[in-house]
C-alpha cells in the first residue's frame, strides 16, 4: 500500500446506534439545558417508538413524517422510524399551512408524528387542522381518510390530547403489543443503500423538493465528518444547536454516534442562554452555523470565546482555512465547470461546483423533471459558484442564482455582501439585484446595524466607493432590522419583493 489508505465504514444508522449504545452506554449522548440522555437511553427511548411507530403499520419504506420543534421526542421518532425500516421525513417547523399540506402529500407520508410545544415557529395541532380540515373531526384516528393526503393513516400527537390525533398514551399501547425482537428483526433486514432520510428542499422559489439520503450517505458523512475533520473522543462534547429538520443537526448527530461523543443542542438558538450552555457543559467544539444565528452570539456581550474558522482539516493554513471550505472527502469527487461551455476550468477560476460520489441524495423525489436538469452522468450540479485552490480545496464565491449581470459584468452577490460587513456599524449584509433602466440590474444592499449604530446610505456608498470596483457599488440601500427567513437562510426573493413593491 501506498500513500493514505482510507477504511470505508459504511453500516446503517440503527446499527450505529446499537454500537454506540453497547460502547458507550452510560456516557451522555443528547443533552438539552433542562434534560440529558445516555447512549443507554436513547437507544430504549428509540426502540419504544419503533415498537409504537409499528403497531400502528409503520414498516419497511413506509414514509414517516416528524413535525417538532428540537426536543428528545423529535431523535426518539427520528431513529425509532429508521429502526423498523422506515424512512423518516424531517418537516421544516417554519412551513405554514399551504406548504404543510402540500408535503405531507407529496411525501407518501403514512404517518405523522407532532407534538403540542407551540414552538416560536407555531401551533403545529393549529397548522395540522387548517391543513386538513377533516383532521379533527376523524372518527378513527388510527385509520385517517383525508382527502388531501389519502396515503396518511394517522398523525401522533405527544402531549395533550386533541382530536382527530392518535394520543400519546394510545401511541405508547400501541407498541407495548410488539415485541421487541420483532424490532431487532427489521432493523437487521435494513440494508445500507436503502434510503434513511428524506430532507425537503427550502422552496423559496417553488414547492420543495424531497430529496431522498440513503443509510449510507448519511452514515458515512457523519463518520467521515468525525475521523477527516473533528478527530472526536468519547470525552469530547459537540455543541450543534440548528434545527432537527436540518442536515447540520443530523450530520453532527451522527459524527457524535461514531465516536460516543455528547451532542449538545436546544430547543432554540437565543445569544445568552447559548454561552451559558457552552460554559456549563463545557463544550468542545462548537460547531459552526449560519450568519443569522452566529452573529448574535459572537455580538453578544458575553462572548469571549472563538470560533472555527471552516470546515476544515487543522492541519490546512490559517490562509487555506480563511479562503477555503477544505478539501472533498474520499469517495467524493469535485469539478468546477464553466459557465458558458460545460468544461472544467483550472484551479483559481470560478465556475459552477460540481459533485459525484456516495455523498449524494438518491435525486428528487417525484420530479423527474428537476433530476434530468440537476444530474448528468451521475454528477449533481450544485448551483454554487466555486473555485478549487492549488491544494484542492473548495472555495465557496455564492449561488449561481445570485449572480448580478451588472451593464454585461457578472457580479457575486457575496463579493459585495463581504465588503460591506467589513464596516463597523453593519452587522449583516444582503445584496440583490433589481431592474435598472440603464444597466439593467443593479446592486441594492439590504442592511441590519449593529444596536445603537447610526450610519447612513450615504456612509454606506461612500465605503465602497474606490474599494470595490465601480459596478459592484450598491446603488440602493436599506435598512431592516429582520429577515425573511426559511429554515436557516435569508429568503432574498422575498427582498427583492419588498423593494418592488415599494
Amino acid at each position: 500500500m501506498t500513500g493514505k489508505s482510507h477504511i470505508i465504514d459504511a453500516t446503517t444508522l440503527g446499527d450505529l446506534l446499537l454500537r454506540s449504545a453497547l460502547q458507550h452506554a452510560d456516557r451522555d449522548a443528547l443533552v438539552f439545558p433542562d434534560r440529558r440522555y445516555t447512549y443507554r437511553k436513547l437507544w430504549d427511548r428509540s426502540v419504544a417508538r419503533a415498537r409504537s411507530l409499528h403497531g400502528l403499520g409503520i414498516g419497511n419504506g413506509d414514509h414517516v413524517g416528524i413535525l417538532m420543534p428540537n426536543c428528545p421526542e423529535y431523535i426518539e421518532v427520528l431513529l425509532g422510524s429508521v429502526l423498523c425500516g422506515a424512512i423518516a421525513v424531517p418537516i421544516n417547523a417554519r412551513y405554514k399551512a399551504a406548504e404543510l399540506s402540500y408535503v405531507v402529500e407529496n411525501a407518501d407520508l403514512k404517518g405523522l408524528v407532532t407534538n403540542d410545544l407551540i414552538s416560536e415557529y407555531a401551533d403545529f395541532a393549529g397548522l395540522l387542522c387548517e391543513a386538513f380540515p377533516g383532521l379533527a373531526g376523524a372518527a378513527e384516528p388510527q385509520a385517517l381518510q383525508l382527502s388531501e393526503a389519502p396515503l396518511l393513516q394517522f398523525a401522533v400527537m405527544l402531549g395533550a390530547e386533541q382530536p382527530g390525533f392518535v394520543s400519546e398514551s394510545a401511541f405508547d399501547a400501541a407498541g407495548e403489543v410488539v415485541d421487541e425482537a420483532v424490532i431487532e428483526t427489521l432493523r437487521c433486514r435494513v440494508r445500507v443503500r436503502n434510503p434513511c432520510i428524506m430532507m425537503y428542499t427550502s422552496g423559496t422559489t417553488a414547492n420543495p423538493k424531497g430529496c431522498p439520503l440513503s443509510h449510507e450517505a448519511l452514515v458515512r458523512n457523519g463518520i467521515n465528518m468525525n475521523r477527516e475533520r473533528y478527530f472526536l473522543t468519547e470525552q469530547d462534547r459537540f455543541w450543534a444547536p440548528l434545527p432537527m429538520f436540518h442536515m447540520a443537526a443530523i450530520l453532527p448527530m451522527t459524527a457524535c454516534f461514531d465516536a460516543g461523543a455528547a451532542w449538545l443542542t436546544m430547543r432554540r438558538v437565543d445569544a445568552g442562554p447559548a454561552l451559558e450552555m457552552l460554559e456549563q457543559e463545557q463544550a468542545t467544539i462548537a460547531f459552526p452555523f449560519f450568519p443569522t444565528g452566529a452573529t448574535g452570539i459572537i455580538h453578544h456581550p458575553d462572548f469571549k470565546t472563538g470560533g472555527v474558522i471552516a470546515f476544515n482539516h487543522p492541519d490546512e493554513s490559517l490562509e487555506e482555512r480563511l479562503n477555503s471550505c477544505g478539501r472533498p472527502f474520499p469517495g467524493i469527487e469535485v469539478r468546477i465547470v464553466d459557465l458558458e461551455d460545460g468544461g472544467d476550468v483550472p484551479p483559481g477560476e470560478r465556475g459552477e461546483l460540481w459533485l459525484r460520489g456516495y455523498c449524494l441524495f438518491e435525486g428528487y423525489y417525484k420530479s423527474p423533471e428537476k433530476n434530468a436538469e440537476s444530474f448528468v452522468d451521475g454528477w449533481l450540479h450544485t448551483g454554487d459558484l466555486c473555485a478549487l485552490n492549488a491544494n484542492g480545496g473548495i472555495e465557496f464565491h455564492g449561488r449561481i442564482k445570485d449572480m448580478l449581470k451588472v451593464g454585461g459584468e457578472n457580479v457575486a452577490a457575496v463579493e459585495i455582501e463581504s465588503h460591506l460587513a467589513r464596516h463597523p456599524a453593519v452587522k449583516m449584509a444582503q445584496v440583490i439585484g433589481v431592474p435598472d433602466q440603464r444597466l439593467t440590474e443593479v446592486a441594492a444592499a439590504f442592511i441590519e446595524t449593529h444596536p445603537e449604530a447610526e450610519v447612513s446610505a450615504e456612509d454606506i456608498i461612500a465605503h465602497c466607493k474606490g474599494q470595490i470596483a465601480s459596478f459592484k457599488v450598491p446603488r440602493h440601500v436599506r435598512f431592516v432590522s429582520e429577515w425573511p427567513m426559511s429554515s436557516t437562510k435569508i429568503q432574498k426573493f422575498k427582498l427583492l419583493e419588498d423593494f418592488l413593491a415599494e
